[in-house]
């Protein structure tokens, strides 16, 4: 019998853009559509499971619903000649019903029922073009005339100020995700399979 179609809708298709720099986390969302009547059990594996935090990294779809996943990428030191390996996979399989063992059902789970779906990491840098258009448009702030100066600068802190907070919320975030990655690496051993890892 060949392997079954994916019948998620996967988005994006078939890459994780991560937009630098890589010096704090860097997250991109993955969005998966059930399309089918029938629920879907998933979980997302990788290549590399210490560069990543996902959440969730695993459920049960219902019919005709989404679920949105976090993908964030752990800081590193990014050389733009080096080719990223990395690469992501959505796992999954009709829900049998009232499933209730998740990790019985993927290790009893025959390779026919399995359906795939392959993602690859592109990392991206922030253009020159991107920082030199930032220079021109702060250098022509000022030939605006008073009364839009006036108004764009009372808005700037309040979005500044609201954007930290949510910075800081996310970083904070991030951390707890890391820790609790870090105490999940024993269970994540455990799991090893072939070169994909479940993360």
């Amino acid at each position: 019998m060949s392997k079954l179609d994916q019948i998620l809708i996967l988005d994006p298709p078939s890459d994780l853009r991560f937009k630098g720099p890589f010096t704090d986390v860097v997250t991109t969302n993955l969005k998966l559509r059930n399309p089918s009547d029938r629920r879907v059990c998933f979980k997302v594996k990788t290549t590399a499971p210490r560069r990543y935090c996902v959440r969730p990294n695993s459920g049960v779809i219902d019919p005709g619903s989404s679920v949105n996943i976090s993908v964030m990428l752990q800081p590193f030191d990014y050389d733009p000649n080096e080719k990223s390996k990395h690469k992501f996979m959505v796992q999954t399989i009709f829900a049998p019903p009232n499933v209730t063992d998740m990790e019985s059902l993927w290790k009893d789970a025959k390779p026919d029922d399995l359906m795939d779906s392959k993602l690859r990491c592109v990392f991206e840098l922030p253009s020159e073009n991107d920082k030199v258009n930032d220079v021109e448009a702060t250098r022509a702030a000022p030939m605006m005339n008073s009364v839009k100066a006036e108004s764009s600068a009372a808005a700037v802190p309040v979005a500044a100020g609201a954007d930290d907070v949510e910075m800081k919320k996310v970083v904070e975030k991030c951390k707890r995700l890391q820790a609790e990655l870090n105490k999940l690496s024993e269970e994540n051993r455990q799991l090893k399979s072939g070169n994909m890892n479940s993360v």
